[in-house]
């Protein structure tokens, strides 16, 4: 199945998940801990993106955020990317660290912000990786030790999470903290990654069935939210992101986008695929890549081969372009 495009306006509430390639691990010992979550807090301060909640795992982790003027995808590839680079130098390997993209999904904020501030910063109890609400509360590898006011960072925006708690801090802590404790009996909450609408109505059977109906039910996994705040967010997200490439139809549209972008510059789009490295050829070719992948939502690999270049050479030139 085709990746579609981010639904990636600036300001909105995210629950980002990032696992390793093959269920690998993304973190070895302290010292990748600790550049991890370093290159976090970082990135989160250089593009303005606004950190709620977070858990380090081993082969993944989860961050609640909203996206700062930016948008996800830059603060994303700054962070992800200085990480990868820097801990396959330390271990001597090479490859993707991060299997393929990150799963990112746009929340509804009224109804399910505290749910998934407790959510996230419970798996490392869930994990087994600390074992009590005390341990917890320490645990320096989860934005829940910030919260309670035991480890300090200040990219961590920490009184936004208690104003959903109480207006004194003191107060506000403790409720907090009895709420996480309440949240431990849950278990696992599959339902607050995507999708919820689908879920709570029995399934994509179920939907399909309201549509032939003529039910208005809108769901979408990229979002968790009712049928209405899925309709407003797709409503509100710019046209690129309405764009989507269907099954089976990625080739053909690419080719389609290729031709009417060499068109308008006068370029020929088989001297484009042929790999001029004129200037004027190779500064179109990285503008239809960063188009077609963070635009549409396509597969490096699909627009390396729709412009003959390498994989490598198309995340360089959408590297350099996100950069500017």
């Amino acid at each position: 199945m085709p990746r579609r495009a981010r639904l990636d306006a600036p300001g909105t509430l995210h629950h980002v998940i990032v696992r390793g390639i093959a269920k690998r691990r993304i973190v070895d010992d302290r010292k990748d801990r600790f550049n991890f979550v370093s290159r976090l807090g970082q990135a989160a301060s250089d593009t303005g993106t606004v950190i709620f909640a977070w858990a380090l795992m081993t082969n993944h982790a989860h961050i609640l955020l909203r996206s700062g003027g930016m948008g996800l995808s830059r603060f994303m590839r700054r962070f992800l990317t200085g990480y990868a680079v820097t801990y396959n130098l330390r271990h001597k390997r090479n490859g993707h660290l991060f299997q393929n993209r990150y799963k990112s999904i746009v929340c509804d904020e009224d109804t399910y912000f505290r749910e998934l501030v407790r959510y996230l910063h419970l798996n490392p109890l869930r994990a087994k990786l600390v074992r009590t609400i005390s341990d917890l509360d320490r645990y320096p590898w989860s934005g829940h030790s910030t919260i309670m006011g035991n480890v300090e960072r200040e990219w961590q925006d920490r009184d936004y999470v208690l104003s959903w708690f109480g207006d004194k801090e003191r107060e506000a802590a403790r409720a907090y903290r009895e709420y996480v404790e309440q949240g431990v009996k849950d278990g696992n909450r599959p339902e607050l990654v995507g999708g919820g609408l689908v879920r709570s109505l029995g399934g994509w059977s179920k939907v399909v069935s309201l549509r032939k109906e003529r039910e208005r039910v809108l769901a979408d996994d990229r979002i968790l939210g009712t049928g209405d705040f899925v309709r407003r967010v797709v409503s509100e997200a710019d046209e690129r992101v309405k764009y989507q490439f269907r099954d089976g139809d990625q080739g053909k549209k690419a080719q389609e986008f290729i031709e009417i972008a060499c068109r308008k510059e006068n370029v020929s789009a088989q001297e484009l695929r042929m790999g001029s490295r004129r200037r004027g050829i190779s500064r179109l070719r990285a503008r239809i890549a960063f188009q077609l992948v963070e635009q549409y939502g396509l597969p490096l690999a699909e627009v390396a081969r729709q412009l003959g270049v390498t994989t490598s050479a198309v995340s360089k030139a959408i590297t350099r372009l996100s950069e500017k």
